[in-house]
Parts: structure tokens; sequence; C-alpha cells
């Protein structure tokens, strides 16, 4: 007969292979403490002031990526926060704010639009810019949309089988979209993994580009009213003629420099700046701190350098 192991044996066999596990599942923890900084990347958007000003909602940076996309489409097109908060509430309910590759028969994307039914190919839907659009295309034909409970709004253009499931999510889309449409300035901020490679200006500005449309950066050739940025830093103007929140800051600049936290991880954005105040990805316990410098008087060329929105990459 075949030698078989005695129950000691097998005993003392089965202790060494679980404390083996234990052993790699331990590894496995201090690696990942060690990627993250000790913590899984989040965002957080914080409208009220101090630690306990308000409600907060935190969020993946995937998640705050699509976010930011959304808003940026919405604002580009001239619509209200309204239509944000109820493109952001929908997009939370049908994919968690997650560019999904699948979903109930031929679903896809952030809104879960579906090809066959006309909302677009299986490319367009999948790309955030286009699938937001269309979510706003359809809103925009929704009467008075912006007066109606957020459930009927996004059901007119959904169509879902749970309309009221988008009620839940409204408390958070409204936080997300003052953050993100610049009406809450400094409510945004990201602890990130640190970035495995340097950033690439251009892609920032193209990102720039498809989010806000061509206008959103100065012609080329054209000097403007800022100093040249560094080669890894990109400079965002804000208009002088946009909205004035208080303190010679605009929606407008907050809402170009909350985009650029929001998409700070895939762009491998390290610094964001703007108005005397800066989100670093090194200090994000920090928040919108202070840069230390005064912010000199409106309309002086110095203050066109500060009130524009610097983006400065990883090296």
């Amino acid at each position: 007969m075949p030698e078989t192991a005695s129950p000691v044996r097998r005993g003392r066999l089965l202790r060494m292979a679980a404390a083996l596990a234990v052993l790699l599942a331990l590894i496995g923890y201090v690696v990942v403490q060690h990627v993250t900084g000790g913590a899984a990347p989040r965002c957080t958007v914080r409208t009220g002031q101090g630690e306990d000003g308000g409600p907060t909602y935190e969020l993946s940076p995937e998640q705050a990526a699509n976010a930011a996309t959304i808003s940026a489409v919405g604002t580009t097109r001239g619509l209200p926060e309204r239509a944000v908060t109820i493109a952001l509430a929908t997009a939370l309910q049908e994919s968690g704010l997650r560019n999904l590759g699948h979903g109930d028969r031929d679903s896809l994307g952030l809104f879960q639009q579906r090809p066959s039914k006309g909302w677009g190919t299986t490319t367009q839907i999948l790309d955030p810019v286009y699938s937001a659009g269309k979510f706003y295309e359809h809103l925009a034909e929704v009467p008075g949309y912006s007066r109606l409970p957020l459930t009927v709004a996004a059901q007119r253009v959904q169509r879902s089988g749970f309309p009221q499931a988008y009620a839940k999510h409204e408390p958070d889309a409204t936080l997300l979209a003052a953050a993100l449409t610049g009406r809450a300035g400094g409510a945004l901020t990201c602890e990130l993994r640190e970035a495995d490679k340097a950033g690439d200006p251009g892609k920032v500005r193209a990102e720039l580009v498809r989010a806000f449309g061509p206008q959103v950066l100065p012609k080329a050739g054209t000097s403007g009213r800022t100093a040249a940025p560094g080669p890894r830093e990109v400079s965002v103007p804000v208009p002088s003629t946009v909205r004035t929140l208080g303190g010679g800051t605009t929606q407008r600049g907050w809402e170009l420099a909350h985009w650029a936290v929001a998409r700070a991880d895939g762009l491998r954005i390290e610094e964001v700046s703007y108005r005397g105040r800066v989100w670093s990805a090194q200090k994000p316990e920090m928040g919108w701190r202070s840069a230390g410098k005064k912010t000199p008087p409106t309309g002086s060329a110095a203050d066109s350098a500060v009130s524009d929105v610097r983006i400065r990459l990883a090296r």
C-alpha cells in the first residue's frame, strides 16, 4: 500500500500552509499601503467651511474624473447648474459614475445608453464627452426640466424601469455640481497615488479642449496676458468677463481648477493653483492652502498670472 501522511504531519502541513497564506496577504497589504501612501486614492467634496462645516461626499479618482467631464460638457453648452445636477444624479444611479462596457441588454457607459435605441455606436457611447452630450441634448428637449423634480426630469430622458431610484442621489449630485461648476470654490480635493511617470502637457491641453471646447485655451501665436508657463505646466486663462464670486475669484476659475484636480490621477497632475491658493498631490491633507503670496491688485500685469489657473505636471 502507498504510504500516507500521518494525522500529525497533515496537521503540521495545514498550519504551515495557513501561515504562508497569512504572510502573503500581509506582504500584499504592505505593498498596497506603500504604493497608495497608506490609504486608497480618493477625492472629497466639501462645500462648507472647516472640517465640520457642512456635508461631504467621497468618490474615487475615476468617478471624480467622469463627474468633471459631465459637468464641463454641460456648462460648455450653456446649461445651468441644475442640468449638471440632474446629469450627475442620473450617472450615479445608472453606472456609479463609471464608464461601464456592459449593462442590461446592450446598455453601455456612464448613462447606460443603448446603441440599439439610437444613442450612438458602442465607441461613441463609451466616450464620456459624447455620452454626456447626448444626455444633455435630450434633457434640453424636456420642457421646463429645471423646474421639474429631478426624478421626473431624469426619467423623461432615460425611460428607466426604476424612475424613483434617481432621487437618492440628488444630495450627492448637488454637492458635486456646486464644486464642479465652480460655484463652491476650493471644495474639491483628491488624495492620489504617486505618479509613475511624467505628465504630458499636450494631453492636458487636448483634454481641456475636448471637455470645454477650443475657446478654453488661447489661440496659437497669441501672447495673451499671462506669463509663459514652464515646460511641465499648462496655464488656462480665466476670462475677466465671467461672474465674480468674491475676492476677485470667478466661478469659471474654480470650475477649471476643480476639473484639473478631478483629472489629476489620469493626467498625472501634481499641482493646481488659482488666485493665491494651491492644491498639491504631495500635500493633499492641506486641501486648497494659501500659496503664501499676496494677491496683486486686480487689473495689474502680475495679477494675470495669479488669476489664471496653473496646472503643473509630474516630472
